[in-house]
């Protein structure tokens, strides 16, 4: 699953880094129909997360996964041989719901291989999904640097043979064990577990939406460091992409050393108090960026990049392992399914939560971090009672069936 996780990603990075180009220099679409494409997109993306996490639970996790690999590379050679907007719009819908799937699938592939050791497994997991996109951008950086012919095309349709790639090696992975809960009634034999709805709990609902904050930082590599560098400081243009590559191999050579600090439920959700000072550090720091001069801006964005990079680490661990934690063992799918909407709402709302932040200068980096650290704090005292009263990840399984009968 690590090559399949590099693999995939390795296409993402193909491709995402040069999507928006491709649709204006190839497709001929206008600024304005690009950003409606890839907003209507990711809104059907929203829905991939949490009907995939309720098919896993009904249907082999590992032909789930290929199923949705092969819609994703289906939809990039729509994509490639489509023209128009609307073609071109339900090619790129079509790949963001397969997007979402995968990444949910995959995420609950690794919890449930993994087991106690979950944290660590999403550590190596991640850190091969940043090499990977690393490798991806740095390869369409160079294809399109040597002018090759035909260039967006070609990362479209390396993108495409990605998952497909994905796809051949995900069936050589092994189905991994699968939650089950059964309840025997009275009379003539076990009844079938009924799994409980991610939709009728509030709890779990309620710290969906506070990790939807949490994710923001991701909004701020994607979008927010480049704007704001561009436009309000004194840094120079050249520092953007090596805040990028800071950002990436902090990540690929923290991930794993970092999620020792993250063993077991209990330890995740400690994590959640020095996050917070470190969020809300990393929003002081873009603020101090306005500082004058090249030197002192590029030190602030540096230092802010670097702080923000910890955030996102610290974060990933702990969103890795509250959200399987809080999730009842028969219903594991269906709950992470869910919290897979934290990231996907995220990706729609978060570029404007950023764009306010870069309007509002200073002051909204300050408050932009502080927003953040204040919701760690709230998510903390949200799944204490809840983690006292769940039992561990994966108890249920093997837990035997209680008997009502007489």
């Amino acid at each position: 699953m690590l090559a399949v996780t590099w693999v995939d990603k390795t296409g993402n990075g193909l491709w995402n880094t040069t999507s928006a180009l491709y649709f204006i220099y190839v497709a001929g679409l206008s600024l304005v129909e690009v950003g409606t494409l890839v907003s209507v997109a990711a809104a059907v993306g929203v829905a991939g997360a949490p009907l995939a996490g309720r098919f896993a639970d009904r249907v082999p996790l590992v032909r789930l996964l290929v199923a949705f690999q092969l819609l994703r590379a289906g939809a990039a050679i729509a994509l490639f041989l489509s023209d128009g907007f609307a073609a071109l719009l339900v090619c790129a819908a079509l790949g963001s719901f397969g997007d979402r799937s995968a990444n949910v699938l995959t995420k609950l592939y690794a919890a449930r291989v993994g087991g106690p050791q979950r944290v660590r497994y999403q550590a190596v997991v991640r850190t091969a999904a940043n090499a990977g996109w690393a490798v991806g951008g740095l390869v369409a950086a160079a294809v399109l640097s040597l002018g090759v012919p035909h260039a967006y095309e070609a990362l479209l349709v390396g993108d495409a043979l990605s998952f497909a790639a994905a796809a051949a090696l995900t069936l050589r992975c092994g189905e991994p064990p699968s939650p089950r809960v059964t309840v025997a009634g009275s009379g003539s034999g076990p009844a079938a577990y009924r799994p409980a709805s991610p939709w009728r709990d509030r709890g779990y609902l309620a710290y969906v939406a506070t990790d939807t904050v949490l994710y923001l930082h991701d909004s701020l590599f994607q979008v927010g460091l480049s704007l704001w560098t561009v436009h309000a400081t004194d840094a120079p243009e050249g520092l953007v992409p090596l805040l990028t590559v800071l950002n990436s191999g902090m990540v690929v050579a923290l991930q794993v050393p970092l999620s020792r600090l993250a063993a077991g439920s209990a330890a995740c959700r400690r994590l959640l108090l020095p996050l917070a000072a470190v969020f809300t550090a990393g929003g002081l720091a873009m603020a101090a960026s306005v500082a004058d001069g090249p030197w002192l801006a590029s030190a602030a964005l540096l230092l802010a990049a670097a702080v923000f990079t910890v955030g996102e680490i610290l974060h990933a661990t702990v969103s890795w392992e509250l959200s399987v934690a809080l999730a009842p063992a028969g219903a594991q799918g269906a709950y992470v399914g869910v919290h897979g909407l934290a990231g996907s709402v995220q990706r729609s709302a978060g570029p404007l939560a950023v764009t306010a932040a870069i309007a509002a200068g200073p002051a909204g980096w300050a408050l932009f971090g502080a927003v953040i650290g204040a919701t760690c704090l709230v998510q903390y005292r949200l799944v204490r009672d809840r983690l006292a009263q769940s039992p561990p990840a994966g108890a249920l399984d093997a837990a035997p069936s209680a008997s009502t009968g007489s």
